[in-house]
């Protein structure tokens, strides 16, 4: 029922900016955390950024001082600030969410948006 919907990627120069957008809808429940994902091709798809409802943040390494993620909750919506932008960073980037209940997780997934970073 929970549907993510993906906006703001595209084609980009190295040393460039994106705002990645994510909006939840589908659901009235609390989502635990959003954060995002991306995978390039002949990598697993790893975490980029996570942020809880009640703001706690964590990045990967790889973008730490250079991407920002922000929450707003009244909105169900999630937005990653991408500076500096580096030819590595091209991926496809997936949304995510997580909820927990009755100690079950469920876990939803947008459908990504590609990120082409040119050097």
């Amino acid at each position: 029922q929970v549907q993510l919907v993906e906006s703001g990627g595209g084609l980009v120069q190295a040393g460039g900016s994106l705002r990645l957008s994510c909006a939840a809808s589908g659901t009235m429940f609390n989502l635990n955390a959003m954060g995002w994902y991306r995978q390039a091709p002949g990598k697993q798809r790893e975490l980029v950024a996570a942020i809880t409802s009640g703001g706690s943040t964590n990045y990967a390494d790889s973008v730490k001082g250079r991407f920002t993620i922000s929450r707003d909750n009244a909105k169900n919506t999630v937005d990653l600030q991408m500076n500096s932008l580096k030819p590595e960073d091209t991926a496809v980037y997936y949304c995510n969410a997580k909820r927990w209940v009755l100690a079950k997780l469920y876990d939803y997934w947008g459908q990504g948006t590609q990120v082409t970073v040119s050097s």
